[in-house]
């Protein structure tokens, strides 16, 4: 690698662009088709890749990560020549007879920007959108999963040549910044922390890049003095501990009324004990903290409030053991910064108004999850708290659904994807009105003088 990495590489993915190859419908499903037959035959792979980086069992792996990619590739199979059809709209007055269309352009040769959670998943199904967009890719994945990231790389090269999509490893920290200096990128698609997603909007803005940012934040569980506790609990736990905490949707706190409070946390031990057993760090289900930095950071959280359950830890194994804490202290930086582990602080609230108020200071969170059995409830949190995508009486799943866009708001991100919605991120609308040359009325034509009134009847 030379001083300006992957530079030959890049420049050959805008001249295969500017080729036109991978405009049509036909190009675009054989490289889904074969996208989708490589993982299949890396599975065992891509299973033993997320074990070592994150200690996933396959079933996890499954659910978490290949069976997304795969259900993201079948739905675009399914749809994309729909997507790709011209959408016919209609013409004002003053254009009649005119007749207008919005087509779906391809935006060029994009970056994507995985990151080290859910490495696979979050490298792939962008990319879904980016083939079907008709656009040509370079994935970085994690440095911080090396496994999954060689296998990622084998997976890309066995079924396309460079000059189409190709995966570009090293230090993140040193690569983007080379590739973006150096070559412009026609969107870029990050996902990760926010410091360095506003590194990589400020490089991007400095060529007018558009870019997806999908971050994360303080992503909140609320539960109501009238929710079923017995399924709060069980679905919080579920959401919170998936991938050790390692998940930026998780529960990053919950907020219970305190009428409930002492129910929801003996419901929360038995969910505990009966998905991970009595013995946690010997449990098949649980995952491992990603590296020793983040290990220690963890770590540091467990002495900011009163344990409940949990706070026993491994570092030769980087093992956290799933934790319950409340009682945390005024200022302390567990309630200051995204935990992104198997923490969970639990505070209480008397009244709607105080909870409200203690969402609004950590602003913008990528999800909301709220446990009630009201709908005046539901309207009510739903109309005074923004947010980027949530659940009520559930955690997580939302991300699951196509039908829905999944994208953050404010500090947690802009932009959106999943489904259709991962075609339209890297695709740009391109309007286009048809005149026929048979009505050609001087009516549009100067001199001007004297036509007002039926400029007036024409346009309003």
């Amino acid at each position: 690698m030379n001083s300006l990495p992957y530079f030959e590489k890049l420049a050959s993915l805008r001249t295969n662009f500017e080729t036109g190859a991978m405009r049509t419908y036909e190009f675009r499903r054989k490289q889904l088709l074969a996208l989708r037959q490589a993982i299949k035959e890396h599975e065992q792979a891509i299973n033993d890749a997320l074990h070592a980086d994150l200690r996933k069992s396959p079933e996890e792996t499954y659910i978490s990560e290949t069976g997304l990619v795969y259900a993201e590739i079948s739905v675009a199979l399914k749809n994309l020549k729909k997507w790709m059809k011209p959408k016919r709209v209609a013409t004002d007055l003053a254009n009649l007879p005119s007749t207008s269309k919005i087509y779906r352009d391809a935006l060029g040769v994009v970056l994507i920007i995985a990151p080290w959670n859910y490495p696979l998943q979050l490298s792939l199904i962008p990319l879904v959108g980016a083939i079907a967009g008709g656009n040509c890719a370079v994935i970085k994945p994690s440095e911080f999963a090396p496994a999954t990231a060689a296998v990622l790389q084998k997976i890309i090269e066995s079924i396309y040549p460079g000059d189409y999509v190709f995966v570009a490893q090293g230090d993140g920290a040193q690569v983007v910044p080379a590739m973006m200096q150096n070559f412009r990128f026609d969107h870029i698609f990050y996902t990760g922390s926010i410091p360095v997603g506003k590194a990589v909007y400020k490089m991007a803005a400095e060529q007018l890049v558009p870019v997806t940012l999908e971050l994360g934040g303080k992503s909140p569980a609320i539960v109501e003095d009238d929710a079923d506790i017995t399924v709060a609990a069980k679905r919080i736990v579920m959401g919170k501990f998936l991938n050790a905490g390692q998940t930026c949707i998780a529960p990053d706190y919950v907020l219970v009324h305190q009428t409930v409070k002492a129910a929801l946390v003996g419901e929360m031990l038995t969910c505990l004990d009966a998905f991970y057993g009595k013995d946690k760090q010997a449990s098949y289900e649980l995952g491992k903290i990603i590296n020793a930095k983040r290990f220690d950071t963890l770590v540091a959280y467990l002495q900011q409030g009163r344990l409940i359950v949990g706070g026993e830890y491994d570092k030769a194994s980087l093992y956290i053991a799933p934790t319950i804490m409340d009682a945390v202290f005024p200022g302390a930086t567990v309630m200051q910064e995204e935990i992104f582990g198997p923490i969970l602080p639990l505070i209480t609230f008397n009244n709607r108004e105080e909870a409200m108020q203690i969402v609004r200071q950590h602003a913008n969170p990528l999800a909301f999850y709220l446990f009630t059995v009201s709908k005046a409830v539901e309207k009510e949190w739903i109309n005074s708290i923004p947010f980027g995508g949530g659940c009520i009486n559930n955690a997580d799943v939302h991300f699951t659904n196509h039908h829905l866009p999944f994208g953050g708001v404010g500090f947690s991100g802009m932009g959106a994807y999943h489904g259709k919605f991962t075609f339209d991120t890297f695709t740009r609308l391109k309007p286009v009105m048809k005149t026929p040359v048979w009505f050609n009325p001087a009516l549009k034509y100067p001199p001007f003088k004297g036509k007002l009134r039926f400029f007036k009847w024409f346009i309003k």
